[in-house]
């Protein structure tokens, strides 16, 4: 693995998991308003603002990045897609997701969480194909599972609606790891 590529995956986890910090943060209510005098009349909202910001940012940066990722491709043989059949994945990780938001509203303390935040973010970077990130929405991406005519499951996020496997080719992929791309 090169170093942009682990260096890529680390960004994207951090992005992946980034939420459950602005959750916590509003949730204790944590305001910017403290810092200094010049600040102190600011309303709360312009801090979990700011908070929700930082993690849209990182993510836009992260589609930045991804151009440096590796190229690959899913090519037609013969005219054959080598895509057996697509399976839609936004769905499959909003109830993962919601649960960290739960987990950031019920913790206490900051090094609970802390604790909570580095355990999901070792095992999002461990996994394979976790990389789902809601704010990937916000900027028009889908997330897919696509089975392969070799049966292998691939995790592909793109801004396209994929429908009918048939038809599918996919020249311009960015390798994210084995199982996961994103198309540029």
């Amino acid at each position: 693995m090169n170093i942009i590529n682990l260096l890529f995956r680390l960004f994207l986890t951090f992005n992946a998991t980034s939420l459950i910090l602005v959750v916590y943060m509003v949730k204790e209510q944590i305001v910017i308003n403290s810092i200094s005098c010049y600040l102190a009349n600011l309303p709360h909202w312009v801090s979990y603002v700011l908070y929700f910001s930082v993690p849209v940012i990182f993510t836009f940066l992260s589609l930045l990045l991804s151009n440096k990722l590796a190229d690959d491709n899913i090519e037609a043989e013969e005219g054959k897609s080598a895509i057996k059949d697509i399976e839609q994945a936004n769905n499959a990780y909003l109830p993962s997701y919601l649960g960290y938001f739960f987990v950031a509203l019920s913790v206490n303390y900051c090094d609970t969480l802390i604790f909570v935040f580095a355990i999901l973010f070792l095992f999002t970077f461990l996994s394979q194909t976790l990389y789902f990130n809601p704010l990937f929405l916000v900027f028009g991406y889908h997330f897919y599972y696509l089975n392969t005519e070799n049966n292998i499951k691939i995790f592909l996020i793109t801004k396209r609606n994929l429908k009918d496997p048939r038809s599918l080719n996919f020249p311009n992929l960015k390798r994210i790891n084995d199982f996961t791309f994103i198309e540029k």
